[in-house]
C-alpha cells in the first residue's frame, strides 16, 4: 500500500513535467458552503486532468529495458491522453487500445499525443484481452489508470501540493471511481492531516463505491447511466482496501446536483470543468450543513469535455 513518503517521493520525481496546479476561491462558493473552500484544480494539468501525474510516476520507474519495449494501456478517456502525452516525453513507444465507440476527438488527441491506436469491441473483456495479447507478443509495460500503487502515489500528489499550499484541512472532498485518485488523496491527507475527514463524492447512478463502503465487500459497476463519464468505473481491490482504511465517509449526488455543480463552476468561476470533476463541488453544497465554518480542501479531476456536438449544431443553425 502506498504511504505518505510514497506520495512525497512521487512529487519529487515529477515535480518537473507535471504542472503545479492552481488552487482556486470563490466568495459565493463559500457562502453556498457556509465553509471555506479551496479548489485544486487538476483541469488546468497537462492533458487536461489528474491522469498525468500517476502516469508520470508509473513511466519514470520503468527500467531502462522496460522503456525500450513501451508500454500499453486501455482507455478512452483521459488515462489514454496522459500515457501517449508522457510517455512522448520521456521517448517511450505507448500503445493503447480504444473500443470501436471511442469519441473521434480523443481518438484523435491520443494519436495527436504521439502513441499507436488499436481498436477493439466496445466492451472491458475486449480492452482486457487485446492488452494483454499485446503485452504477450511485444512485452509491453502495462500501465493500469489506477490499479498500481505508482500510479496511485502519483495521483495522491494533487493533495499533497494542496495542503503544502492553503495548510491543514478539516474535510477534504474527492470523486471516485476507479479509486486511484481518491486513494492516493486519501494517502496524502491523513498522511500530513491526520484529523483531517476524507469525504468521497460519488454519482446516485454509479453508487458501487458507496454500496461497497457501506457493506464492507466490492461491488461491480454495472455499465451505470451518469453524465459523469470518468466514475463509471469499479474500484480494485487495491483501492477499496485503500479506500476503508482512509476515507471517512463516502456520499453520492444526483444527476441534477451535478449539473448543477458544473454549470455554477462554468458561469460564477469560469473554469471549464467536465461532469467527474464537478462531481465533489456537488458533495460539499450537498453535505454544507455538517462543514459549516470548516476549512475544505477539493480535488476537481479534470476538465475534458467533447464539445463538438455543440459547436457542430450552433455552426449548422449559422448556415440554415
Amino acid at each position: 500500500m502506498p504511504t505518505l513518503k510514497d506520495v512525497e517521493r512521487a512529487h519529487e520525481r515529477i515535480k518537473n513535467i507535471v504542472n503545479n496546479t492552481s488552487v482556486l476561491t470563490s466568495r459565493t462558493l463559500d457562502k453556498m458552503a457556509g465553509a471555506n473552500v479551496f479548489v485544486k484544480c487538476e483541469n488546468f494539468q497537462r492533458i487536461g486532468a489528474f491522469k498525468f501525474r500517476g502516469v508520470s510516476n508509473k513511466l519514470l520507474q520503468l527500467s531502462a529495458d522496460e522503456k525500450a519495449k513501451g508500454v500499453v494501456t486501455h482507455s478512452s478517456g483521459n488515462h489514454a491522453q496522459a500515457v501517449a502525452l508522457a510517455s512522448s516525453l520521456l521517448g517511450i513507444k505507448s500503445v493503447i487500445v480504444m473500443p470501436e465507440n471511442a469519441p473521434p476527438v480523443k481518438i484523435d488527441a491520443t494519436r495527436g499525443y504521439g502513441a499507436e491506436i488499436v481498436r477493439c469491441a466496445s466492451n472491458v473483456k475486449a480492452r482486457e484481452e487485446t492488452c494483454q495479447n499485446l503485452v504477450d507478443k511485444h512485452g509491453y509495460t502495462l500501465v493500469h489508470p489506477y490499479d498500481d500503487d505508482q500510479v496511485i502515489a502519483g495521483a495522491g500528489t494533487a493533495a499533497l501540493e494542496l495542503i503544502k499550499e492553503v495548510g491543514d484541512l478539516d474535510y477534504m472532498f474527492c470523486p471516485v471511481g476507479g479509486g486511484g485518485l481518491l486513494s492516493g488523496t486519501s494517502v496524502a491527507t491523513k498522511g500530513l492531516c491526520p484529523d483531517s475527514k476524507v469525504i468521497a463524492v460519488e454519482p446516485e447512478r454509479a453508487d458501487d463505491a458507496y454500496r461497497s463502503f457501506k457493506d464492507g465487500k466490492l461491488y461491480p459497476s454495472a455499465y451505470p447511466d451518469t453524465i459523469a463519464d470518468g466514475l463509471r468505473t469499479s474500484l480494485s481491490k487495491r483501492t477499496f482496501k485503500i479506500i476503508r482504511e482512509n476515507v471517512d465517509e463516502i456520499i453520492t449526488v444526483s444527476e441534477k446536483e451535478i449539473i448543477d455543480a458544473m454549470k455554477f463552476l462554468w458561469m460564477r468561476m469560469k473554469i471549464v470543468v467536465e461532469p467527474s470533476g464537478a462531481v465533489p463541488i456537488a458533495g460539499v453544497i450537498k453535505m454544507a450543513r455538517s462543514i459549516k465554518n470548516k476549512k475544505i480542501g477539493v480535488i476537481i479531476s479534470g476538465g475534458n469535455i467533447d464539445l463538438d456536438d455543440f459547436f457542430s449544431k450552433y455552426y449548422e443553425n449559422l448556415l440554415e
